[in-house]
């Protein structure tokens, strides 16, 4: 096994080798994708390829005949509890994960059920999609079940036995942290496959204790691992020194918990990471902290850096970045230079030549108020792209607030005058909320930008919403509240409102769930909240007395799990009195634009709340999470909007509205595009979670053109931007 932080870059020679594509050993080797037979398409890979890049070359359904898409088959998981799964298929065998972590194989033309696998094992948290490796005869399914990644034979849906223990191994284990039991992590985004190796990130915690986020690479046939690259590095890596000492033995997150995007002719992945526990209060991790924050371009076969940037020094506003890169090849003066493009929650793009980590669009560092609280020290400067403009307003003023009603705005105007708000990267404050615009859940979100390889646009949506918070003094008591306050009051809030859906009230929660449901949720996580199995037993036992009867009492022997000076108040979206946003539209978009020059092709409102349409109030734009498509037939196919249940496809070109229908449950995934017999179909994970009026579930819808209706492309889709 490899271990590796950055303690050099490559040597020149590898470096020149990577720069020119000529890695060696870096194609494509009999452990990928083979080609599909004549009319068929697959989709074998998350976000479409390696690259993520979201994009097909299939042109059967286009401009012209969109408009006759119809519902070719579904299928209902009967469950509850939503999806944010995209699928992938594999010669003509669509492969997919119910709301509680199932994996099933359809008949991708029928969506008949081949076979499904239960792992025994509930899932609660997101999991988004799957990876797929094959040699020969040997064709395995790589999936996340929670903390655990199960190898299952593609054909059966059976665990593998020579994979790890059993078919399955455990990500809790080889992070430097023990027992392996009182660790955090799980698989929320899949893992990305190079030769014969299978490489995962994974959701960590954001309070502390958290496990460091490493990055590890495993052998695809015997799960044994063979790298691990340190997010957090260890004594005499490269990037040490940008945090106190010893930061590794203590810190934790730093992970690549949205996924990655790899560059197979040059071996190089490209790994996002978010930020370091704790996320709003950093007096424990002084310093930049190198490798939070950041994307790196690492060797695929050794996990050696070759190169990284760093988008947010010493984050304390949980500024992720939100999904994978997308790779695309852009144009500069006549010449193409191959690209990685990562978006951000702040709502920029930023874009690098893919080889060597240079700026495609300048970058200037600017500055920006210390911190008032004590013991925190902020970074003086932070890195921002000069272009393309960001693709999500920057500043909240009076001017921005909501006019969907007299009475709305005046609300909103007299919330707004006790905030703090001036930008990006000022530092929270106590006592006083700061605003956060775009909010904590973007800008751009996980499910990542779609790029059409032939004009080298990129499409963005985004979530338009404002968010605030405060720090507070933690009173350092050993206490029940005490552990509320470190280890759940960042998402609920101090006073136990949260802020829902996402993060749901907990006032009386114990009339609504009983002790072993609440121990369950604690224990394993749900949702977007992750487990908490560092809690002993007598700590578990209180907390779960306090969630119940809101009464704090003190411990004779446990302490609380966080000693920080200061504590976050709780994620607070900025509402109106009667839930709706209380800044002015769009509160969601959908964006295009030319990565070749920077400039905006189009931009347009995603998504509509139903009951305010009917009223006249159309066109408002919603929060939406899952991301685009965009294929070589002229469109962009989208869901991802919370409230309207609507799956659409846009003319890319124009981003004109060509087709919409109503999915049964919110489509809040990505889809996917493939061709089975010479038929093209599009389908998305409808799963609902996000409207707290409507239920929830698991379906997949998949259309098509109705049988024999299927017309030519009416005309070449290389048009001039």
């Amino acid at each position: 096994m490899k271990i590796f932080s950055a303690r050099t870059s490559l040597s020149a020679s590898l470096v020149a080798a990577v720069t020119s594509g000529l890695l060696v050993g870096a194609a494509i080797t009999p452990a990928g994708f083979a080609a599909a037979p004549q009319g068929q398409q697959d989709w074998p890979a998350y976000g479409g390829s390696r690259e993520n890049n979201h994009y097909s070359s299939l042109t059967q359904i286009n401009r012209s005949n969109v408009k006759r898409l119809a519902v070719a088959w579904s299928f209902d998981t009967h469950e509850e509890g939503g999806l944010q799964s995209s699928p992938i298929i594999i010669d003509g065998v669509l492969y997919g994960i119910t709301p509680t972590q199932k994996i099933f194989a359809l008949d991708a033309a029928t969506g008949k059920l081949l076979w499904k696998f239960d792992s025994g094992i509930r899932g609660t948290q997101p999991d988004r999609g799957l990876a797929y490796w094959a040699d020969g005869k040997d064709k395995r399914i790589l999936v996340g079940v929670m903390n655990f990644v199960y190898a299952l034979d593609a054909a059966t849906g059976k665990p593998i036995p020579s994979f790890g223990n059993a078919g399955r191994i455990d990500l809790r284990e080889n992070l430097g942290r023990g027992p392996a039991s009182a660790q955090s992590v799980d698989l929320t985004s899949p893992g990305i496959v190079y030769k014969d190796l299978v490489i995962f990130g994974g959701r960590n915690p954001e309070t502390l204790p958290a496990p460091p986020g490493d990055i590890r690479a495993y052998d695809v046939r015997s799960g044994k691992l063979r790298w691990s690259f340190h997010t957090i590095p260890r004594p005499g890596e490269f990037g040490y020194d940008t945090w106190p000492k010893d930061g590794w033995k203590t810190s934790g997150a730093a992970n690549n918990w949205a996924g990655m995007a790899l560059d197979s002719q040059r071996g190089i992945l490209y790994a996002p990471t978010g930020s370091a526990a704790f996320d709003f209060y950093g007096a424990d991790r002084l310093g930049d902290d190198l490798f939070a924050n950041s994307l790196l371009a690492l060797n695929a076969e050794t996990g050696e850096r070759i190169w990284h940037f760093q988008g947010v020094h010493h984050d304390i506003w949980d500024r992720d970045f939100p999904s994978a890169p997308a790779l695309l090849t852009v144009n500069r003066g006549g010449k193409n230079i191959d690209a990685t493009a990562q978006t951000t929650k702040q709502g920029f793009v930023y874009l690098f030549d893919r080889t060597n980590g240079q700026p495609l669009f300048p970058i200037e560092s600017r500055k920006y108020p210390p911190s008032t609280v004590p013991g925190e020290v902020t970074a003086s400067e932070q890195p921002l792209p000069t272009s393309p403009t960001p693709f999500a307003r920057q500043l909240l003023t009076e001017d921005l607030l909501t006019t969907r009603t007299p009475e709305a705005h005046q609300w909103a105007l007299e919330k707004f005058k006790t905030f703090r708000s001036e930008g990006q990267f000022v530092p929270f404050s106590v006592g006083k909320d700061t605003v956060i615009f775009p909010g904590f859940d973007g800008g751009a979100e996980w499910g990542g930008p779609a790029v059409d390889v032939e004009t080298g646009i990129i499409y963005i949506n985004a979530n338009e919403m404002a968010w605030t918070g405060a720090l507070a003094p933690n009173t350092g008591e050993n206490s029940t509240r005490a552990i509320y306050m470190s280890q759940c009051g960042v998402c609920h809030g101090e006073k136990m409102t949260g802020s829902p859906p996402a993060m749901p009230s907990l006032i009386a929660v114990g009339s609504r769930l009983t002790s072993a449901q609440i121990t369950a949720t604690i224990k394993n996580g749900k949702g977007r909240m992750p487990g908490f199995p560092n809690l002993t037993d007598d700590q578990l036992f209180a907390l779960i007395k306090f969630l119940s009867s809101g009464e704090s009492k003190e411990l004779s022997s446990s302490a609380p799990p966080s000693a920080m000076k200061f504590l976050f108040t709780g994620y607070h979206k900025f509402l109106d009195q009667d839930g709706y946003p209380a800044v002015a539209p769009p509160w969601g978009t959908l964006n295009a634009i030319n990565l070749n020059t920077g400039e905006y092709v189009w931009k347009i409102p995603l998504g509509e709340y139903p009951e305010l349409a009917a009223k006249g109030l159309r066109s408002t734009g919603t929060e939406n999470y899952g991301g685009p498509i965009v294929t070589a037939g002229g469109l962009l196919f989208i869901g991802a909007t919370d409230f309207d249940k609507k799956f659409r496809a846009f003319d890319k070109s124009t981003g004109d509205l060509l087709w919409e229908a109503t999915l049964p449950f919110s489509g809040n995934a990505t889809p996917a595009t493939y061709s089975v017999n010479g038929r093209q179909f599009v389908v998305i994970a409808a799963g609902g979670g996000k409207d707290p009026k409507s239920p929830s579930g698991g379906v997949y819808v998949a259309f098509a053109l109705p049988q024999g209706s299927a017309t030519p492309k009416a005309s070449s889709d290389r048009r001039q931007h």
